[in-house]
This record gives C-alpha cells, structure tokens and sequence, in this order.
C-alpha cells in the first residue's frame, strides 16, 4: 500500500546543477532519489515546490514522494533519518518527515514561498561565507533600497525582471511583501543585508533580478523612482543586473492546508 509522504529538505547549492535531475550532471534531486532507492530499493520520483537553480541554497524545500513500504510501521522520524544515512557526504539533509493524504502536492499545493537574498556589504571580501552571500565593497544605503522595493510589491507584469529565457507564459506575478534589512556582520563596520521576498509564485530569476535591481538602488546608482520606471517598462533590459545564485536561499513554503496524517 502507498503511502504519500512530505519532506522537508534543506541544501548547499554550491556543488549542484540546481534541483532537477539533469543527465551527467549533480543535482539535490538525483542525490535525494539516489538515498531513496538505497533504502528502500525502489525507483522513486521526487517532486519538490520550486526548482531552485544551479548555486541556490534552501532551508525550507519541500517535496512528495509515494513510498509503498507493505504492512510494515515506518515512522516519520526513522524515515528521515534512513534518507539522511544515505545522503552522508552529500549537504542535503532532510530536516522532517511527515506522512500526508494523497491530495497533497508540493508543488501545487503551495499558497506562498519566502525567498531570502544575503548581501554581505563590507570593504573585506568573505571567508566563512564565501559562496552563501554576494560580497558588495561598495557601502550600500538601504533607506533607498527601502524605498525601491516598495514599487515592487503588489501585483504587476515583471517582464522587466524575470530571465530572457524565461519559459512562464504569464508575467504577471503578485509579491507580498519585500523586507529589506541589515544588521552588524562583524566588529569593523561589516553589514549583512537580507531581502526577503514573499509571494505565491515567481518568475525564473525574479527574485535574483530583484535583488541586482535594489543593490544598484543601494549603490545610488539608480533612485527608487528608477526602478518604477524599469517596472513600467515591462522591458528585461530597462531592469537591473541578475544577483548571483549563491546569496539565494529559499526558506520556507506555507500551504492552505497540509494534509497531516
């Protein structure tokens, strides 16, 4: 008897090719199947809520899969923890297990994802961080990025801010909420600055573009007006520069309902 299950993923992008399954190629997805069919010996598809590009990290992925484990008791937490014993020396861990109806659908299912963009703003370049925030020398002012952000909330056409290659039909997409903040990073001036970004759905690079724009806001390069302008333009090449996919993270995905057993 299949039982369907939800899991709650959490990665380092640094060594993937993004999520998907691509041939010859290392993705969170093969790793994640691959511990699968050592468990359980079965060739198991993962669908997961949004495929996160080459580079970007998550804390709060989550993905279904349909297991038939026969009559035996599997508990959510030997679960996971069987997952995990077969990903070791892989940054994939599965943080929670939960067993859920079979309408449930990660991917369909989901009502709003929270992205989160770290920017580490300081004259030193990373260490400890390197590859999980875009270093930026240049002091950058939030008050504007602040601002700036504040025309991107709401439902629009973000042609002027999703990737050429972009496949989604339909630009229009509706944002939440976007916070941009900062706090001390060190002793000697350093800041982290997080822009988290709420919304049901985004348009591929949306987020990253987003994050590029308000850093040349940040910069004064560019006023928060000019970013109105880049909005209005519906135009990829009137919006600012694609941040790197390293200071991406997608932390958690929040559902109508979640189907629980």
């Amino acid at each position: 008897m299949k039982q369907r299950w939800k899991l709650t993923v959490e990665y380092d992008g640094t060594p993937f090719c993004g999520w998907q399954i691509q041939d010859n190629l290392p993705t969170v997805q093969q790793v994640v199947e691959n511990a699968l069919k050592s468990f359980c010996q079965q060739d198991i598809r993962v669908q997961c809520a949004g495929r996160t590009d080459a580079g970007v990290h998550a804390w709060g992925q989550v993905a279904h899969l349909d297991l038939d484990y026969g009559d035996r008791d599997l508990r959510p937490y030997e679960f996971a923890k069987a997952i995990n014993a077969h990903m070791r020396g892989f940054p994939v861990s599965v943080v929670r297990a939960e067993k859920v109806t079979d309408d449930f659908h990660a991917r369909f299912g989901a009502k709003t994802k929270h992205y989160r963009y770290l920017i580490l703003n300081r004259k030193s370049a990373a260490t400890f961080d390197e590859n999980r925030a875009w270093w930026l020398p240049k002091k950058l002012d939030i008050g504007p990025m602040q601002e700036a952000a504040r025309y991107l909330v709401g439902t629009h056409n973000f042609n002027s801010f999703r990737a050429a290659a972009c496949q989604s039909n339909n630009p229009v997409r509706t944002i939440d909420e976007i916070l941009v903040s900062e706090q001390n990073y060190d002793d000697f001036g350093g800041k982290l600055i997080t822009i988290d970004v709420k919304g049901q759905s985004f348009l591929h690079h949306m987020v990253r573009n987003i994050a590029g724009t308000l850093a040349v806001v940040g910069k004064k390069h560019w006023t928060p007006v000019d970013v109105k302008n880049a909005l209005d333009a519906k135009d990829r090449t009137k919006g600012g520069p694609t941040a790197p996919a390293y200071g991406l993270y997608l932390v958690k995905i929040n559902y109508d309902k979640e189907n629980n057993i």
